[in-house]
């Protein structure tokens, strides 16, 4: 797979058995909407808006940001924004194959997340780990 954002390489990188897409050269993230599925049930992040069905159904953000094309069926992803503080723009394909997080973003949603109780700090060790793997501030 070609990397959505600047066409580079994407790589698996796997943590407890979700398959994360990386791009080497820009650190983007691509999820599968089912691998994004998993880490929110994985994290218990139930209610946060972040099942793939709930981003989906966000209005697309207008911005003047380049579309990107789903690298799996092709199509122009729309724009919308999650979290705040700051506001995170992802793309998200139009037909449900998954979502693209521009390098940094997947940690910055779920830095947003801190405050949440999760069982047994699942939240602050997948943070920690994404923040290493992709290189993002935690």
């Amino acid at each position: 797979m070609n990397c959505p954002a600047c066409k580079g390489v994407v790589v698996v990188v796997e943590y407890e058995k979700i398959e994360l897409d990386y791009c080497t050269q820009c650190s983007g993230v691509w999820f599968d909407s089912g691998e994004l599925e998993l880490l929110v049930e994985r994290l218990h992040l139930d209610g946060t808006g972040l099942k793939p069905e709930e981003i989906s159904a966000l209005a697309e953000k207008d911005v003047h940001e380049k579309p990107r094309r789903c690298p799996i069926c092709g199509r122009r992803m729309k724009k919308v924004v999650l979290g705040s503080e700051p506001e995170v723009l992802v793309d998200v394909c139009p037909v449900g194959d998954g979502l693209w997080f521009d390098g940094g973003e997947v940690t910055q949603v779920l830095s947003q997340l801190r405050c949440k109780p999760s069982p047994g700090g699942r939240t602050d060790r997948v943070i920690n780990f994404l923040g290493e793997v992709f290189k993002a501030a935690t």
